[in-house]
């Protein structure tokens, strides 16, 4: 069965977006060894689910980036979940507007690399609750921003996590803290429709 990774640059506090949605708190950080990194994840991918608005925003930014990241980025399969959307532009993109939940148990079930997902929290507070996250990674960069937009929001039960590795970057002071649910949490009893 395929893996669905919740890959997301948070700050020390918690938060994905400063508290007017900025995010270039994370560029001033991000080094050449985080770059590999992100390419790795990318490349061992071949399905990433965004929200309305990460997909408008990497559209923008990506859709006609250059280098290795972009051409992987761009090449991948994008499934994009919103009710507000009526259609999607960016290459290899398709849009759903039923139930997450079903949509990724479907995609899980399907040969392939990978599923991605990068900020969109949203989603990764739908798979959450559903239990179909399989690897949280969790990138925190050493800010305090005491608002914005959290990562976890609306969780309806606790989800136990287990630490299975840490990289450590002293130069930027950034920790990249890899986590799996434990087996202990709920079972998929539900599934839920984003609403964005």
């Amino acid at each position: 069965m395929r893996k669905v990774i919740a890959s997301t640059f948070v700050s020390l506090d918690g938060f994905i977006t400063a508290p007017n949605g900025e995010m270039d708190w994370a560029s001033t950080k991000f080094n050449d060894e985080m770059e590999e990194i992100s390419f790795d994840q990318h490349h061992k991918a071949d399905t990433m689910l965004l929200g309305r608005e990460t997909y408008q925003e990497f559209a923008e930014l990506w859709s006609s980036a250059t280098g290795k990241t972009a051409d992987e980025i761009n090449q991948t399969q994008k499934v994009v979940f919103s009710e507000t959307l009526q259609k999607v532009k960016w290459n290899n993109s398709r849009l759903v507007k039923g139930n997450i939940g079903e949509e990724v148990w479907k995609l899980k079930q399907q040969p392939g690399k990978d599923i991605l997902i990068i900020g969109s929290t949203s989603i990764v507070q739908a798979l959450t609750n559903e239990n179909l996250i399989d690897e949280y990674r969790i990138w925190v960069f050493p800010i305090i921003m005491g608002s914005g937009k959290p990562l976890f929001k609306n969780i309806k039960d606790i989800t136990n996590l287990k630490l299975v590795d840490t990289k450590v970057y002293n130069d930027t002071g950034v920790v990249i803290l890899y986590y799996h649910p434990t087996k202990n949490n709920r079972l998929v009893s539900s599934f839920l429709p984003i609403n964005s």
